[in-house]
């Protein structure tokens, strides 16, 4: 079962900011974790670590291109939230993250 996929304004955004060549693998990527999102899927659970609290949000990896995708699952409504797309920069990605999960209460 595939889960309905929504961005937050600014994660859709971030995906406009993409160099078009990495666009389409990021997207492809996006939709196949859609298909099993959850913790022990395709998606990786973040936590409390170096001061973010990431608890219940999770990530996908793309790693030869050094991007980041944060994402929430959003049970009751099979519900797929992109919260942030971004180089991993340190722990940049994950600070902004953070914001957005308190912004949007997460």
């Amino acid at each position: 079962m595939n889960w309905n996929i929504e961005f937050l304004p600014e994660a859709q955004d971030d995906l406009k900011k993409l160099d078009g060549s990495v666009r389409p693998q990021i997207l492809k990527g996006i939709q196949k974790v859609s298909q099993n999102p959850l913790s022990g899927g395709y998606g990786k659970p973040l936590g409390n670590q170096s001061g973010t609290d990431l608890s219940g949000l999770m990530k996908i990896k793309f790693k030869k291109v050094g991007i980041r995708v944060v994402y929430k699952v959003e049970n009751i409504e099979n519900v797929m939230k992109i919260v942030i797309i971004s180089a991993r920069a340190d722990n940049q990605v994950y600070e902004e993250a953070e914001k957005r999960r308190r912004k949007y209460n997460l």
